[in-house]
């Protein structure tokens, strides 16, 4: 059976969520909530996402405020660049700071991995599945985004095959976990998406239909059996079962129709 729950966290006002099995491996990590940071009407108040209307300055401090709490180096975050694909690029030393505090040259990218220390991946989420990976033999880590489009296209095994080809993983080595996402409750779809997914065969449903061409899908489920069908031991998953359109912790960009901000997922070796 996958291990079922996210920690909820508290530090000085900052609520964030952490993985107990990557804490017994001690890696730094954590994924945000809205809750701690100083952005003002919609965007209140821990909204991390560069590419809303939200005041740069305040977004700023939110990250250094993130960073206080977990443990990061404001100066070693290296930003994703997401466009719901699946590209995953592979980031050092040499690439801190990119994207927030340093010009970035990291484009079209869905997942950042890395097997270099200090070096913290970041990568943005408002409903998408946030995905974490941790090769305990080789030392890598990588963070993929995950959305309707990501999980159809396979994100959670391509990013398994990237670690593969750059770091030498095998799936059954790894701890991952799926983080807080809009879940089968509250994501509702139409005929088109679920089109997207007749390829992927699952021993049990993933989506349900509410009649007139309506489906109810779900994708925490869905990239569960990604990561079974890749050889991930089942008690290697974590399954944080948090919906972010229920939960108003979260933002949601589907229940607040896109006028929201956005949470981000940290890690670190």
């Amino acid at each position: 059976m996958p291990q079922i729950g996210f920690k909820r966290n508290e530090v000085d006002g900052v609520v964030f969520y952490t993985i107990p099995s990557f804490e017994k491996e001690g890696i730094k990590h954590l994924f945000t909530t809205r809750i701690g940071g100083v952005s003002k009407g919609c965007y209140e108040s821990l909204n991390l996402s560069l590419n809303r209307y939200d005041r740069k300055e305040e977004i700023y401090q939110n990250f250094h405020r993130i960073c206080d709490v977990g443990g990061f180096d404001y100066d070693a975050l290296v930003l994703s660049d997401q466009v719901h694909g699946d590209r995953i690029v592979k980031v050092g030393v040499e690439d801190k700071g990119k994207g927030l505090s340093r010009e970035s040259d990291i484009t079209n990218a869905d997942g950042l991995m890395t097997c270099d220390k200090g070096v913290t991946l970041v990568t943005f989420y408002a409903d998408c599945v946030p995905l974490f990976f941790y090769d305990r033999v080789n030392k890598a880590i990588a963070l993929s985004h995950s959305g309707w489009k990501g999980t159809a296209l396979r994100i959670a095994q391509k990013t398994l095959a990237a670690m593969g080809k750059e770091y030498g993983t095998k799936p059954e080595d790894c701890i991952v976990a799926i983080g807080p996402s809009i879940g089968v409750c509250c994501y509702e779809v139409g005929d088109d998406v679920i089109r997207q997914f007749q390829d992927i065969e699952t021993p049990t449903p993933v989506f349900q239909s509410k009649g007139n061409g309506k489906w109810m899908l779900d994708l925490q489920k869905i990239n569960y059996y990604l990561f079974i069908e890749a050889g991930v031991p089942d008690e290697n998953i974590t399954i944080s079962g948090i919906c972010t359109s229920c939960n108003h912790d979260f933002y949601s960009y589907r229940r607040d129709r896109g006028i929201t901000g956005s949470m981000a997922a940290f890690m670190q070796l």
